[in-house]
């Protein structure tokens, strides 16, 4: 298989990583302390409407609706080059753009039409994917939040809970039990709700240890009433979508934390050939050398599984199990080697004036949000022992 990028793709990282550099690194250490939050979230929420300008919000939609149509492929080597620079600004341009996906996967071409536009422009900053719940994370089958018929509307009653985004998104794609009859998993329906709509609050930022930038919220509904034109796909299907969608998520999320691994990675080499002990560099020196062999060999790995799902998706393969593998081995890496890179750099390390603090808290939450690395685990055991049925 040829791994390498496409002049396409070349051109898309290139951009991305132009663009980090010049936009979102300079600023991201200001983000992530949050000392003047109003200021701060200007900042953010013109960086993402750069990205929308660049195409990056609409990285797999049609150009029909506004989209760049320049694929999975493109997507997560965008999304690596931005996690390199920042985490926050990454996670919130994975899940927009996943958002953009469910929406032209199921919606009617009314719907496509009215939101995948605002999405891949920058009109919404962002899209909310609210599916998790306080009981319902690993789970998610086992929400409780309901949608309840009346008349020509739906009437919405629940919480969700760890929305990325849910302050600045223009639309939300939110699931529901519509049957609470049927088997678990089988009565779940998808719906398309405003930003703005009465009977929809959006909860205080979460006080969260790293990726402090991007706002993670609690979204409630409380006999929010939507027109029955919200319903995405068809009545009780909204599981099986959320499923599928949640496997292209993990590429994204795979994608982002390869980035930051990099970026630790890199900003620690830099540092040991510039360090002295016991007269001479520490790059020198066997110990930090086979640290950096060990690192740098586990986030090629990474990459390639990656790139391998990545692949698969845009070739229409059948994927979960490529990008439960690339997500598992990606995040635990970048927990990983975020720790070397720490370690390497030694007691500045540890400290605010340079990012590698950052870059280990920011990379802890990969392994959890977008599936577990335990759930990583069960989904790939289960079709290993599937093939052999």
């Amino acid at each position: 298989m040829d791994m390498s990028l496409t002049e396409e793709q070349a051109l898309i990282q290139d951009m991305a990583r132009k663009f980090a550099e010049a936009e979102l690194q300079p600023v991201a250490a200001k983000l992530d302390r949050g000392e003047e939050p109003e200021a701060e979230r200007q900042i953010f929420l013109a960086n993402l409407k750069k990205l929308a300008e660049l195409g990056f919000m609409g990285l797999n939609i049609s150009a029909e609706y506004g989209g760049s149509e320049a694929g999975v492929v493109s997507f997560s080597v965008a999304i690596t080059e931005v996690a390199r620079a920042c985490a926050s600004t990454a996670v919130t341009m994975s899940v927009t753009n996943m958002v953009g996906e469910v929406i032209q996967t199921i919606a009617s071409e009314e719907q496509k039409q009215k939101y995948l536009p605002k999405l891949c422009s920058g009109e919404y900053p962002a899209g909310g994917f609210c599916l998790s719940e306080s009981g319902a994370g690993s789970d998610p089958a086992g929400m409780r939040t309901r949608a309840v018929r009346d008349g020509d509307d739906w009437v919405l009653n629940g919480t969700k809970m760890w929305i990325s985004s849910a302050e600045y998104a223009g639309v939300f794609v939110v699931w529901a039990v519509t049957d609470s009859d049927a088997p678990k998993g089988k009565g779940i329906s998808c719906f398309l709700v405003e930003a703005g709509t009465p009977g929809m609050t959006i909860g205080k930022a979460e006080e969260k240890m790293g990726q402090h930038a991007s706002a993670t919220n609690m979204v409630i509904f409380e006999d929010c009433r939507i027109p029955g034109s919200a319903l995405m796909g068809k009545l009780n299907d909204g599981f099986r979508i959320a499923v599928a969608e949640l496997a292209g998520g993990r590429i994204g999320i795979g994608s982002l934390a390869l980035g930051v691994g990099q970026a630790a990675m890199d900003y620690a080499r830099q540092y040991t050939t510039e360090r002295e002990q016991f007269g001479s560099a520490i790059a020198k020196m066997q110990g930090p050398q086979w640290m950096m062999a060990d690192a740098y060999t586990q986030l090629e790995a990474a990459r390639l599984l990656v790139m391998n799902a990545a692949w698969q998706k845009q070739q229409g393969k059948a994927f979960g199990k490529a990008a439960s593998m690339a997500k598992l081995h990606a995040t635990e890496t970048a927990n990983q080697v975020c720790y070397t890179a720490l370690q390497l750099m030694g007691g500045v390390g540890y400290t605010q004036e340079v990012p590698l603090e950052r870059f280990a808290r920011d990379a802890r939450v990969t392994a959890i949000y977008e599936g577990t690395s335990e759930v990583q685990r069960v989904i790939i055991a289960r079709e290993l022992l599937r093939e052999i049925q």
